[in-house]
């Protein structure tokens, strides 16, 4: 059983989409019940991620529920599917009302340090050394798509390596609209598949070795291409994206989606 403060927390925002998405119904409906609901699972888990709270740890001393540490980070790590959920579900209601332009980008999710990417073992299955603007980094990527309002339309994960040429296509596939991208995404096959008439178009920076003509309508455009930098910055510093602490994949997992979606619904 939560306490009194948690039990508050779980009839706020998120209550409403929990119980619109009927998830209720992934209780545990037979044998031994859960000490933590779902729902005060998934709003303690939002709570960490919106309120800077660096681990499961702390949280647990902030909060001190009548449970063990254990149960309260498998509580959380449960929630990871129905994490998605509320994400698609938040993620649809912005497509139906999203700009015309749109930001496409990626972002480093380093899952430890430097020195200790040799021996790290938990995520050696998904992560791997990438180079960025900011140097070489060893785990995952996350790739986002904003429109101009900054609301998240389109949503990637994907391990360091990966090409993000390679994720715009499949993350787009359903979208419409004039997409700005960095010089990361210049590639002449990749604008001519990517094009349909009147429909979508990609507008890319160039590179100075390029003979390439903008209009000034597009200078405009490529001026507002930082703007998704707002959405990485945001996520990072004040929602706890980036983590090297978690002891499991569904540890490292939950906590990039927790961020997320308290992002999201913030």
């Amino acid at each position: 059983m939560l306490n009194s403060f948690e039990a508050h927390l779980t009839m706020g925002e998120y209550s409403e989409i929990y119980h619109r998405l009927k998830l209720q119904k992934h209780e545990n409906a037979k044998g031994r019940k859960n000490l933590i609901h779902n729902i005060d699972a998934l709003t303690l888990g939002l709570l960490k991620q919106s309120h800077g709270i660096a681990t499961k740890k702390s949280l647990f001393e902030i909060i001190a529920p009548n449970c063990s540490y254990k149960t309260l980070v498998v509580s959380i790590n449960r929630c990871l599917e129905l994490l998605k959920k509320i994400i698609c579900f938040i993620m649809i209601g912005n497509r139906r009302d999203c700009h015309l332009v749109k930001h496409t980008d990626s972002t480093d999710l380093p899952v430890c340090s430097i020195r200790k990417a040799k021996r790290h073992k938990t995520m050696k299955e998904l992560a791997s050394w990438s180079k960025s603007s900011k140097g070489w980094f060893y785990g995952l990527k996350l790739h986002l798509s904003v429109d101009l309002l900054g609301k998240i339309v389109g949503l990637y994960f994907t391990t360091g390596k990966t090409g993000d040429r390679d994720i715009l296509k499949v993350m787009n596939k359903d979208l419409r609209g004039i997409f700005v991208a960095d010089a990361g995404y210049v590639s002449e096959k990749l604008e001519r598949e990517f094009f349909i008439e009147n429909e979508r178009m990609l507008l890319t920076c160039t590179r100075t070795n390029m003979k390439k003509i903008a209009t000034l309508d597009d200078i405009e455009l490529l001026k507002t291409r930082m703007r998704i930098e707002d959405n990485f910055g945001n996520l990072k510093q004040f929602h706890n994206l980036v983590s090297t602490v978690c002891r499991s994949i569904k540890g490292y997992l939950t906590n990039y989606i927790s961020s997320v979606c308290a992002y999201m619904i913030a």
